[in-house]
Order: structure tokens, then C-alpha cells, then sequence
């Protein structure tokens, strides 16, 4: 399962093999003898040989999954956001802390959207593409 996930990952993004191992490596800093190559890479993606407990690490943060995820333990990185603004993670949003008002005071949003939601008809627009997150 790992082989397919990182694979699927790394396509996902649409980078080749040396690309990724060329961020891996600017993210987290190696002595030269231990960076990451395009060739262990792709063993890894097709299974040859099995990247350490620190490799599954390093890519599950870069893909921004768990190393559950990336491992095939789980199947689905699903997130329960009321369980996210109550628990003791630290968020940001845009880069900036938010204090436990600023999260008290999104949940009440959220909550308000999704049960709003149930009254308002659906127009038949996909009103997403009108969401400008300055990305």
C-alpha cells in the first residue's frame, strides 16, 4: 500500500522523483551523505526497498497526511472539525495563532452554516469557484 499511496502523492502534485527529493531535502536539512535521491525514491514507490521509520515521517509531513495515511493503516484522511476547534491543537489560520475566542467564535460559524444550510434551496450553482483565499 505505501508504494501506491507515495506515488499517487507525489503524481498528485505533479513532481518528478528528483523534485521531491530535492524539497525533502531543503525541508529537512542532512548531512550531504544522507539526502534524499530520485533513485531511493522511486525503489520506494515500486516497492524494491522500504524507506525507515524517519522517511515515512519526513514524507507524511511533507504531503501533509498521517504516516497512518501514507502506510495504508487508514484509508481516508477525514477530519471531524468540531473535534479540531475543541481539542488542544494549536490552529492558524494565514499563519496566525488563534486565540480559544478566535476558535470559539469559527465553530459557532460553522455550526450556524451547516444547520442554516438545511433551510436554503439549492440554485443548481457551484457557488466555489466564487471563493477568492488569496492562494
Amino acid at each position: 500500500m505505501f508504494p501506491e499511496r507515495l506515488k499517487a502523492l507525489r503524481t498528485g502534485r505533479h513532481i518528478t522523483l528528483a523534485e521531491l527529493a530535492d524539497e525533502l531535502n531543503k525541508m529537512f536539512l542532512t548531512e550531504k551523505n544522507h539526502e534524499n535521491t530520485a533513485s531511493q525514491i522511486g525503489n520506494w514507490e515500486r516497492g524494491i526497498r522500504n524507506p525507515s521509520f524517519i522517511e515515512v515521517r519526513k514524507l507524511a509531513t511533507y504531503f501533509s497526511v498521517s504516516m497512518d495515511y501514507l502506510s495504508g493503516r487508514i484509508d481516508s484522511e477525514n477530519t471531524d472539525l468540531s473535534k479540531l476547534f475543541i481539542g488542544g491543537t494549536e490552529l492558524y489560520f494565514n499563519e496566525q495563532p488563534l486565540s480559544s475566542n478566535d476558535r470559539y467564535e469559527i465553530y459557532q460559524l460553522i455550526d450556524g452554516y451547516v444547520h442554516g444550510k438545511k433551510e436554503r434551496k439549492d440554485d443548481g450553482y457551484d457557488h466555489q469557484e466564487e471563493l477568492d483565499l488569496n492562494y
